[in-house]
C-alpha cells in the first residue's frame, strides 16, 4: 500500500497527517489543539459540552483523540474558544475531516473490536514502537502459522473464516516493517514466550528462525528477558509504548488485556511505563546475545 501524506499549514505550525494511520493521529493533533484553546479561554469541559449539546465525557474523549467529531461541532467550539483567525479555523476543520476518515483496517471491522482501532492507527504511524511481551511473540514479528495458532487459542468459538481474517489482518499490519519509512521496533520478549511450544515444534522452529531473520533488519531490535533476570516491574502483562512523528503529541501507552485494552494518558503514568520499559531493556540480554540464544533454541528443537 502506498503511503500518502496530507499537509495542512496554520499559525500553530505545520501539521502532517500520515494517512497510513487513518484517523488516529489527526484526532490526537486536533484534540490537543482544542484542549489548548479551551484552557486558554478558561472554558470548562462542561461549558464546552453544553455549547455543542453533548456530555462532558465527549469533550474529554475528543481532546484525547479517542473519538471523531462533526465539523459543525468543531466550528462551534472554535467560536466559543474565540478563534477568529480564518487560517487556523481552516487548518483545524481540515484536521476534522481527516479525523473522520477510515483506516485500511476498516475492511476487517467484523473481526476488529472497537478498542483496537486506535492502536492500529497509532501502530501504522509511529516512529518508534517499544514493547514487552510475556505470553507470545509480538504480533508484528509473528509468522503466519504462529499467528494462526495464537488466534485459534484466543478465538476458539469463532468461525474458521473469522479466524483466517484475523490472521490476514495481523499479516497486513506487518507491512510497516518493510515499507519506505518503517518504525524502529524494539521488543523485549520474556523467555517464557520463546520456550512455550505454540502450534507445535515445527511452527515454533519456524517462528524462532523468523525472529533471527528480522533481527537483521536495522530498524528491529529484539531482546530476550531470561528467567534468571527474576522478578521485574512489568510482570503483570504486556506493555507497548508508541512514539509518534508529531513531536507535540505525547507518547501513547497501550495495555492489551484478554477482552479489552487500556490507554493510560496521565503524564506521570506514561512516564512510569517508559521507566519500566527502560528497566526491562537494561535487564534483558543484548541483541547480539539474544540472536545467539535464539539459534541455540533452534538447535535444541532440531535435535529432538
Amino acid at each position: 500500500m502506498r503511503s500518502t501524506r496530507a499537509t495542512v499549514n496554520g499559525p500553530t505550525g505545520r501539521v502532517v497527517a500520515d494517512q497510513r494511520g487513518g484517523p488516529a493521529v489527526p484526532r490526537m493533533v486536533l484534540g490537543a489543539r482544542l484542549r489548548t484553546l479551551r484552557e486558554a479561554e478558561y472554558v470548562s469541559r462542561e461549558e464546552a459540552a453544553e455549547a455543542i449539546r453533548a456530555e462532558p465525557a465527549l469533550i474529554t474523549a475528543l481532546e484525547l483523540g479517542r473519538v471523531s467529531c462533526r465539523p459543525r461541532d468543531v466550528a462551534d467550539l472554535l467560536t466559543i474558544y474565540s478563534v477568529s483567525d480564518e487560517s487556523e479555523r481552516a487548518m483545524l476543520l481540515a484536521l476534522t475531516e481527516q479525523a473522520n476518515t477510515c483506516g485500511w483496517w476498516q475492511e476487517f471491522e467484523d473481526v476488529v473490536p472497537g478498542w483496537l482501532h486506535t492502536y492500529l492507527g497509532l501502530e501504522q504511524t509511529a516512529d518508534v514502537i517499544r514493547g514487552y511481551e510475556v505470553q507470545f511473540v509480538p504480533g508484528l514479528l509473528q509468522t503466519e502459522d504462529y499467528a494462526r495458532a495464537v488466534i485459534d487459542l484466543g478465538h476458539a468459538d469463532a468461525s474458521e473464516d473469522q479466524r483466517e481474517r484475523r490472521v490476514e489482518l495481523r499479516m497486513r499490519r506487518q507491512r510497516i516493517l518493510h515499507g519506505p519509512r518503517p518504525p524502529h521496533l524494539w521488543c523485549v520478549i520474556d523467555e517464557a514466550a520463546l520456550r512455550r511450544p505454540v502450534g507445535g515444534p515445527d511452527v515454533m522452529r519456524a517462528q524462532l528462525r523468523h525472529l533471527v531473520e528480522v533481527c537483521e533488519l536495522p530498524h528491529v531490535t529484539v531482546q530476550l528477558l531470561p528467567f534468571r533476570a527474576g522478578a521485574h516491574p512489568a510482570a503483570g502483562g504486556p506493555v507497548t509504548l508508541l512514539r509518534l512523528p508529531q513531536r507535540e503529541l505525547p507518547d501513547v501507552v497501550y495495555l492489551e488485556q484478554l477482552i479489552g485494552a487500556a490507554y493510560p494518558d496521565d503524564p506521570e503514568q506514561v512516564e512510569s511505563y517508559r521507566h519500566v520499559i527502560d528497566q526491562l531493556v537494561t535487564r534483558a540480554e543484548p541483541a547480539p546475545v539474544t540472536r545467539a540464544l535464539l539459534l541455540r533454541m533452534i538447535d535444541g528443537l532440531d535435535a529432538r
